[in-house]
């Protein structure tokens, strides 16, 4: 065996996984290599994590519970 089959590629499994499981939308956009179309939803989606203000018009917050819980006035 090569080392090429042996070695894990954690990218590869990502987007392998993720072209099985596209999106209705996604279906429908078309694509000859479902694939391809899987790692640049990933690609983008990463881009997304990375800098929240990467996409137009979407504010990601993230907060932690006790951030968001208000005490009831008493």
């Amino acid at each position: 065996m090569s080392a090429e089959t042996t070695e894990r590629d954690p990218d590869r499994e990502r987007a392998e996984s993720r072209a099985f499981r596209l999106l209705p939308e996604e279906r429908a956009a078309g694509s000859d290599d479902a694939r391809a179309q899987a790692t640049a939803i990933l690609a983008e989606s990463d881009r997304r994590t990375a800098d929240p203000g990467a996409a137009p018009d979407t504010v990601l917050e993230r907060r932690t519970s006790d951030q968001t819980v208000t005490e009831p006035p008493d």
